[in-house]
């Protein structure tokens, strides 16, 4: 009965469009009020115990440094930098979003925040250059999703807070399945460009260009060497690489690029603020609510069911991923891994599937909800962005969701993508 309450309590809160970290504590309080099992004040000692983490101190330093760094200028330089390199092909202003936002989701984290960094800087660009609007605002959507799954990531850091699994080692196995994806979805870009008639910037290639353009966004390039090389040297933990990411992000922004002055940088820091409340209160009603179902042998009865269902590897993945998928479409990222990872962890162990690989699994599965209704958080940006209808763009997003869906099916039957570089650094799960 009490694990019928959470449900028909949250539910009814989502599709009553409360937020989704008080439709979760909504749900806990409903559960302490009808069963007795446990009190309020267990509830509100959670709340503040469950934040109370060293590694999930990263998440408010990584949402302050993507801020910071998209207001001094990196993003901007990251763009001319790369359409120096390839944005005289055709098609080649959608290949630099794809790239650009590969290598910005290596310094923001964050899916959401890199569309909007990168939208606002190619969408007119392409526009100008003769590309179709709703096609670019969809390729920046879909390449946004991109943002966590490239170390360092967010969800990321909430995956191994939640199963206590190595977030280093989770930032590594990051890497190759999203250079895959961006692999496909550049693919997908470039094929939908020769097929519209879509061409390059009109520029002709030139070394010198080149060389200028990475001059000038030599310390913009230089940001994800400094945060994924000090973590994996070992010179400083994930944690510790976000504060000097932030530290980077500002002297950069304030005294090489001079983009920011102490009112932007208010202005970023209050952003940052607001953004990682939101995430805190998730964080914390999550919390409780993975311990009363606890409390209630959910997580137990749902391994039971499903391994019950089938004994077959590739079908149980093929259930699991369809629960993300669907749950990706409803729930926000990081209050499904803290949700679901310790209840399906357990079952994709039973049948082989090793705790990094299974990470990733969940978090590519999710970063596709970013594009997917009714959630879809990267469209309603884009949206915001570029000023068209949700439906419009929704119906442009097709092409890129297939694409995305085909580089799941591979990283979850082809464990080595994940893998191979982390078992190459050392890894020996």
């Amino acid at each position: 009965m009490g694990g019928w309450i959470i449900v028909i309590v949250f539910l009814g809160c989502v599709f009553a469009s409360v937020p989704i970290g008080f439709a979760i504590g909504l749900a806990c309080v409903a559960y302490s009020l009808s069963q007795g099992t446990i009190n309020m004040g267990y509830i509100a000692s959670g709340l503040f115990a469950s934040c109370d983490s060293f590694p999930l101190m990263a998440i408010p330093f990584f949402i302050l440094s993507g801020a910071l760094m998209e207001g001094g200028g990196l993003s901007r330089r990251l763009v001319n930098f790369f359409d120096s390199i390839v944005g005289h092909l055709t098609g080649g202003l959608a290949i630099v979003t794809v790239i650009t936002c590969m290598f910005f989701g290596a310094i923001s984290g964050s899916g959401p925040a890199t569309t909007a960094a990168i939208g606002a800087i190619m969408v007119p660009t392409m526009v100008e250059k003769g590309y179709d609007k709703k096609f670019a605002m969809a390729l920046v959507a879909a390449a946004g999703c991109l943002g966590v799954i490239i170390p360092p990531s967010i969800p990321m850091v909430s995956y191994g807070v939640s199963v206590n699994a190595s977030i280093a080692t989770m930032f590594m196995a990051g890497f190759l399945p999203g250079i895959v994806l961006g692999t496909l979805l550049i693919i997908t870009a470039v094929h939908i460009c020769k097929k519209s008639g879509f061409t390059g910037n009109g520029e002709k290639f030139s070394f010198r260009k080149v060389g200028h353009a990475f001059k000038d966004a030599f310390w913009a390039i230089l940001t994800p060497v400094i945060i994924l090389g000090g973590i994996y040297s070992g010179f400083f933990t994930p944690t510790e690489a976000a504060v000097v990411s932030v530290v980077y992000a500002l002297i950069i922004g304030l005294f090489a690029y001079k983009e920011l002055d102490l009112k932007k940088t208010y202005k970023k820091f209050a952003e940052a603020a607001s953004t990682h409340g939101t995430v805190n209160i998730i964080v914390g009603t999550s919390t409780i609510l993975g311990r009363v179902l606890t409390l209630e042998q959910i997580p137990d009865k749902i391994a039971t069911a499903m391994i019950s269902f089938t004994d077959n590897r590739i079908m149980i993945l093929i259930v699991i991923n369809l629960l993300l998928l669907a749950c990706g479409c409803l729930l926000e990222t990081n209050s499904s891994i803290l949700i679901l990872a310790p209840i399906l962890l357990p079952v994709a162990m039973a049948y082989g599937v090793n705790m990094i690989h299974f990470g990733i699994i969940m978090v590519v599965n999710l970063a596709i909800g970013f594009i997917t209704p009714p959630v879809g958080v990267n469209l309603f940006v884009a949206c915001g962005i570029g000023n068209i209808p949700f439906a419009e763009l929704v119906k442009k997003i097709v092409p890129f969701l297939i694409a995305l869906l085909v580089g799941l099916i591979i990283i979850t039957y082809v464990p080595a993508i994940s893998l191979a570089l982390p078992r190459l650094l050392g890894y020996n799960g």
